[in-house]
């Protein structure tokens, strides 16, 4: 008999052979609800035309009324986004897993993400204007309605408050978003005052069922954690129709896995995007509110 038992020479440590992606926003949640349009060149101009009242004809064979429609533009100027990752080939030797394949969808996480970044800060910025973009459009002189600079929680009224300035500026019922923090999904859930957000009558089964509101007051509603911050624990939830934002796209995701001969044939993962996006109408309202409320 041996001396001393060597079993455990035999034993193999089992890891994990896959990556878990800590908790993050997987994809966009603004795509498909602005309009987006291909860009080729340095700029998108997004062209306009404004209303133009129909003339009443009074007699038989009256002159021709010649009318003068109101053209005008936007513009937008696309900023590049890129992700790059290096694996040395001794790291897969190293490592139980190849993470070529895990950095490739990290990395299209993270251009989403991006793409809502781009459209959220296109509803405040400063929109360019003019035939060559030279003018300059403030949220301010445009926004058809905004809290700033009161702080409180998401009711009712003030929801129904944004809802009324879009009917009485004719914007489209359908095709009306809101994007919200997760805490005015709460709020409004929560408040005795706010019976509409938790009845089945007047909003979607969701709400009762997974604690969101799917649509209501017209809007369709969006949870995002991205939306910006006002002042300490202020932030800012915007309400907006498709055809008021727009999104040019000078390259959509695109990715490549190769080896890098300068980087001692280490594999690159790498993705790129080019995107712009700008305010195109009035159609944008901006509601604040207390996160902690």
């Amino acid at each position: 008999m041996a001396a001393f038992d060597t079993v455990d020479q035999a034993r193999v440590l089992q890891f994990k052979a896959n990556v878990y992606h800590l908790y993050q926003q997987k994809g966009s949640k603004l795509r498909g609800t602005v309009r987006e349009e291909s860009l080729v060149g340095k700029a998108y101009f997004f062209e306009r035309l404004a209303a133009e009242a129909a003339v009443k004809k009074t007699t038989r064979h009256a002159d021709t009324v010649l009318l003068d429609p109101q053209h005008s533009r936007r513009m937008v100027v696309p900023v590049d986004y890129v992700w790059n990752a290096l694996v040395d080939q001794q790291d897969k030797i190293r490592l139980l897993i190849d993470p070529n394949s895990e950095y490739a969808i990290a990395a299209a996480n993270s251009l989403q993400r991006a793409y809502d970044d781009e459209v959220i800060l296109g509803f405040t910025a400063d929109a360019k204007s003019g035939e060559d973009g030279s003018g300059t459009v403030t949220f301010a002189s445009e926004t058809i309605s905004d809290t700033d600079p009161s702080a409180a929680a998401v009711t009712t009224p003030n929801i129904l408050t944004v809802k009324k300035a879009f009917d009485n500026a004719d914007i489209p019922s359908d095709n009306r978003y809101a994007i919200v923090r997760p805490s005015v999904i709460t709020q409004l859930l929560a408040a005795s005052t706010a019976p509409i957000a938790s009845s089945s009558d007047y909003n979607s089964i969701k709400a009762l069922v997974q604690g969101e509101i799917d649509t209501w007051v017209g809007f369709k509603w969006i949870t995002s954690t991205r939306t910006p911050l006002a002042a300490g624990t202020d932030y800012y939830n915007f309400f907006f129709h498709r055809d008021s934002m727009g999104i040019a796209m000078g390259k959509d995701i695109m990715a490549r896995l190769s080896e890098r001969p300068d980087k001692d044939y280490a594999v690159q993962s790498y993705a790129c995007m080019t995107m712009g996006a700008s305010r195109l109408d009035k159609g944008v309202a901006r509601l604040r509110h207390d996160d902690n409320l």
